[in-house]
Formats: C-alpha cells, structure tokens, sequence
C-alpha cells in the first residue's frame, strides 16, 4: 500500500474511504480536491492528506450546497489534523471521518500483508500467502452472489476474514487489462460454491 510519502490512486483511495469509486472522481471533477490531486500517466492520484475530505466531501452530500462543501475541504485540506473545521458559517468534526480513513488504512495495510506475488506462483497473479487461490477470484465469486462462508467451505485454506481482505486487496489493485472473454461453456447461469460438486466441474 502507498505510503505517507506516496500518492493514492484513485481506487486505494476508495478501498481506504468506503467512498464509491465513482463517486471518488466525481468529487475530483467538482474541484473539491483541488490542490490535493496530481495526475500522471492518465491516472488521478490522491494525497493521504486528502482522504479525510473526501470522505466528508461524500458524506455531507446532502447537507451542504457544493459551494459550501468546497469552503470546507479547502479548509480540512490547510489544516488536516484539526479537529473540528469552521468555514464561513459551517462547522464540521472531522473526528468520526479521520477515524474512518484510519481504519480503512489499517485494513487495506493488513490486505497487503496476506497478498503474495511470486513469478514462480501462477506466473505472479496475486495469490493468498501460502496458498495457490487468486485473489481476484476469490472477489469475483463474491461478487458473483458467493458468501464468505460458502467460499471457505470451498477453499478450506482461507477463512471469512481472508476472504473479506482478498475483497478489499481486490478493489484496490484491481487486475489489469482486457475483461475476461466468457467461457464458451457458461451458458447457464453460474453455479455457486455452495452448490458445485466434483461431478459439477467434470
């Protein structure tokens, strides 16, 4: 994961926030970053200094007009430990929003730490440590409909929090490149790991 001395790409900044992806770079296109965001190779990279006003960037979406939310971030982004935020006639604590990014950092730290990459392992594809299961698989078939119970009763290696982490490694570091083409053979729908026997995937 990025350090304090790294920027963020857009989707670590999202993993850490719980903020939507695209509701990360709408935000940037708003302008409520500006000053917060650099852009490199195509890519919109986000400062860690910026992830407590983007979180409340999102969360006060409905509370206050954009000028407002603006005098706000601008403010949270000149003094980002402060406490309590006061722009014009807004107060806002910051508090529960920088114990949020605290803790999604945590978590994407410990995402990392059960992710391995080795050239000798499925060519480098990011596998859990230890083990041979892709991580990006294992978010698919969540995202598929699959419950962390159900994938562990499938993968006895891993349990419900690797999962969740595999998840959350997934949406930061997304795979790269083309979408995967579907396999001629998923004509149905897909069948769960609840339900898939060894006569199933024959």
């Amino acid at each position: 994961m990025s350090t304090a001395t790294v920027l963020l790409t857009a989707n670590e900044a999202a993993s850490i926030t719980g903020v939507p992806l695209r509701q990360v770079h709408r935000i940037i296109d708003a302008g409520l970053l500006d000053g917060a965001v650099e852009r490199r190779h195509n890519a919109r990279l986000l400062s860690r200094n910026a992830l407590v006003g983007l979180k409340l960037a999102y969360d006060t979406a409905d509370m206050l007009t954009l000028e407002g939310r603006r005098a706000v971030i601008e403010a949270i982004l000149r003094h980002p430990r402060q406490s309590v935020i006061r722009a014009r006639t807004v107060a806002v604590d910051t508090r529960d929003a920088a114990q949020a990014v605290r803790a999604g950092r945590d978590q994407l730290t410990k995402a990392c730490r059960i992710v391995k990459k080795d050239p000798a392992v499925l060519s480098g594809t990011p596998v859990f440590k230890g083990t041979r299961v892709p991580v990006h698989d294992i978010a698919d078939m969540l995202a598929n409909g699959d419950t962390p119970a159900a994938i562990v009763r499938a993968y006895p290696q891993l349990d419900t929090d690797l999962v969740q982490l595999g998840a959350l490694y997934a949406a930061a570091y997304p795979q790269r490149g083309r979408p995967r083409v579907k396999a001629p053979w998923r004509s149905s729908a897909p069948k769960f790991s609840e339900t898939l026997t060894l006569d199933d995937a024959a």
